[in-house]
């Protein structure tokens, strides 16, 4: 089924839900490649998931932050005294509160190399993290965070949601960081809101009726919400992204920023309806 999305003048949409088998229930412009923002940070969780489960790396390990590595934007970290923390509650800040400085921190361990090459084992072909979190970008960087598709990244959702992207231990890992994401200003605004979740505590450990997980991204004429939820036995997955050309502090832009959250919501209202049939 196509999506009937509202319009927002400007605005490229990438949006795909599946069921829990992962076949597509409705989609828009699925496989066209835009910048994602922080949803790219879920293939650095995917790795790290796999490393602890494969027993590679300790949960314990301690990561020290550094002056290179700092970025003083979204998470928690940056405004802590502490200056080192157990590489298990380092991701647990990535897919919490988006902590850019932990993610960099966490990149740095696990290798940017070796995050892509999961990717490629993932089968992604269009959906890749690029780079470190940074300030200010430079020419001799790449130009954004992170790329993909809602083809891809819905698939792969998918496929953490039902054990089948590393193995149930890894994928169980991700699920648990990002159960705990608190930004659910986008699809998992509807989720929330008619869902009756509480959007700040509404993982599988709790044994609600409605569960969630998810990842969002946003920056300059982005936002990007990718995840699952699940009532009962019926799971819904998900990824929504929107890309346009920014205008900061402008009026244009406020208004492009809001008929997109209104779209996001749309599509979460979609999914629970999914979830609920």
């Amino acid at each position: 089924m196509e999506l009937d999305l509202p319009d927002a003048g400007g605005v490229t949409w990438s949006v795909c839900v599946r069921d829990g088998s992962g076949m597509p229930l409705a989609s828009a412009g699925a496989d066209l490649s835009l910048r994602t923002a922080s949803v790219g940070k879920v293939l650095l969780l995917i790795e790290t998931a796999r490393l602890i489960a494969a027993g590679e790396v300790s949960p314990d390990e301690p990561l020290t932050r550094s002056v290179d590595l700092w970025v003083g934007d979204s998470g928690l970290w940056h405004t802590l005294s502490v200056e080192a923390l157990p590489l298990i509650d380092v991701a647990a800040l990535v897919g919490a509160v988006s902590d850019n400085l932990a993610t960099n921190v966490l990149l740095q361990r696990v290798g940017l190399a070796e995050v892509a090459a999961r990717a490629t084992a993932l089968g992604l072909r269009a959906t890749a993290l690029h780079d470190q979190v940074r300030d200010v970008r430079g020419v001799d960087h790449p130009p954004t965070l992170s790329t993909g598709t809602a083809a891809e990244l819905s698939q792969l959702m998918s496929r953490l949601a039902t054990d089948t992207a590393v193995g149930p231990d890894a994928d169980r890992l991700v699920r648990q960081w990002l159960s705990a994401n608190v930004d659910q200003s986008m699809v998992g605004s509807a989720l929330v809101e008619q869902g009756g979740l509480d959007p700040i505590a509404h993982h599988s450990s709790l044994e609600l009726p409605t569960t969630l997980w998810n990842k969002t991204g946003t920056d300059a004429g982005v936002r990007a919400d990718v995840g699952a939820v699940t009532t009962g036995d019926r799971t819904v997955t998900w990824a929504a992204i929107a890309n346009w050309e920014p205008s900061p502090g402008t009026t244009l832009d406020h208004l492009t920023v809001w008929a997109v959250l209104r779209g996001m919501r749309h599509l979460g209202e979609h999914v629970l309806n999914q979830v609920r049939e």
